[in-house]
């Protein structure tokens, strides 16, 4: 699951009497789903660069690591079919403790690496299905009134998720490297590889400690009424969503809108991260793992979700139509930053944090454009839970190709030509948003 999930729009079903108040397992349940895709595509970064990989290698890897997220709409229904939707997600999270353990097992061995690619992508697969499953228990659990009432939790559960991630975990693999193990927190290679361990381990510890818990806690889930009964039917719904959701008015500029609202950011994403990490000399700011969870998983993350309030609340003040273009410029334009930093390398972390600040409040800010126009323009209609899949499925795939190549381009660029290659991949964007069609009228 990405955090856009948390927006899904619900289709109607029959909900399942929940023996336990939602409470209980609703914040629970989406902030262990967000444990795992920020490990896998984002902390993953920091972790390459901290074992030595080059900045096209670190970025490759953890954005390749994207795609079982991207394809999930595809064996979304074949999940639907078998057991309860609670009994995939205890599943999911038994096998997702034991893989993370795993790593941390197989990083004693010689050829560690490829090991570990090999358990990240297993699990990549298997934490998508617990998004998948996860978000079912939710749907088909409660009411649609309680699907309202609990959504800010659900947001809010993944984000401090990726909190926990990004900021604590990154931040613990810092601190045991430096004060623990004693050595060096800007140099990289194996040195990293016991801190690393022990981050994983304890990963592994705690989704098995959150799969004991949902398994008192969290409901079964009923089957939603068009859930396939068979994979031939399975089969046959999925091409019929698929041939319907070409049959849109204005599907093209659609699907381009998808694909490139936020093409910058899937260019920006990775090579940001390893900038703030990287050696003075090779042009980027040498912080610590300490002090990017602070700045970045800390400070950026805090502004990312205070600006995605105040763009809720724009968008519903001046209508989507209205306020698209301003949405894309926040999303774009602020990208600046980081050419500035490149350009100057600040030592001061105050303006460090002052440039992430920047760049991840109007982030916030513009990305809510991309949720509601898939939910009020390419959703609508007879699959729109698919069809809307569909659409962030498109936009995932965005973000893996770009960034698979964002670090081979880093590194043939420099950072400040590639940040100002960045700023030049803004321009389709702004004329995808232009251009982009509204066939449902909204007040």
């Amino acid at each position: 699951m990405s955090s856009d999930s948390a927006l899904t729009p619900t289709p109607a079903t029959s909900p399942a009497p929940a023996t336990k108040h939602p409470l209980l397992w609703v914040p629970s349940g989406y902030f262990t789903m967000a444990l795992t895709y920020n490990m896998l595509t984002a902390a993953a970064v920091v972790m390459f660069s901290n074992l030595g990989m080059n900045n096209a290698e670190a970025a490759a890897y953890a954005s390749a690591l994207g795609l079982a997220y991207t394809v999930k709409p595809f064996f979304a229904a074949f999940l639907e079919m078998y057991k309860t939707k609670k009994f995939f997600v205890l599943l999911c999270q038994i096998i997702l403790g034991v893989g993370f353990i795993g790593v941390a097992l197989v990083m004693n061995l010689p050829n560690y690496i490829t090991l570990m690619l090999l358990f990240f992508w297993v699990l990549s697969f298997i934490g998508s299905s617990q998004d998948i499953t996860t978000d079912g228990v939710y749907v088909t659990s409660l009411d649609a009134k309680s699907q309202a009432l609990y959504c800010g939790w659900q947001s809010l559960s993944w984000n401090l998720g990726k909190l926990a991630m990004m900021s604590v975990m990154v931040v613990l693999s810092g601190v045991l490297h430096e004060h623990y193990f004693k050595l060096d927190p800007h140099v990289s290679g194996p040195e990293w590889i016991k801190s690393w361990q022990i981050v994983f381990a304890l990963l592994g510890v705690l989704m098995l400690i959150m799969a004991a818990w949902h398994w008192r806690v969290m409901p079964d889930g009923a089957r939603a009424e068009n859930t396939p009964r068979n994979p031939k039917e399975a089969i046959s719904t999925l091409m019929d969503a698929f041939i319907t959701f070409f049959q849109k008015q204005g599907i093209w500029m659609m699907i381009g809108f998808a694909l490139l609202f936020r093409i910058s950011f899937g260019f920006l994403n990775a090579p940001s991260m390893l900038f703030m990490k990287d050696t003075v000399d090779n042009g980027g700011l040498a912080l610590t793992n300490q002090e990017f969870g602070i700045i970045y998983g800390t400070f950026g993350l805090v502004a990312l979700l205070i600006g995605s309030l105040i763009g809720g609340a724009y968008v519903a003040k001046k209508g989507l139509q209205k306020a698209l273009f301003p949405l894309c410029l926040c999303v774009n334009i602020p990208n600046v930053t980081f050419l500035l930093m490149a350009i100057y390398q600040p030592e001061s972390h105050l303006l460090i944090s002052a440039g992430v600040i920047i760049e991840q409040f109007f982030f916030g800010i513009g990305s809510v454009g991309f949720m509601i126009y898939l939910m009020q323009q390419l959703a609508p209609g007879k699959y729109a839970t698919t069809h809307y899949a569909f659409g962030t499925a498109l936009m995932g795939l965005c973000m893996m190709l770009t960034g698979m190549v964002s670090g081979v381009l880093q590194q043939s660029m420099g950072y400040i030509g590639y940040f100002v290659f960045v700023m030049a991949a803004t321009i389709p964007s702004f004329l995808i948003c232009w251009f982009a069609p509204f066939p449902h009228k909204h007040d």
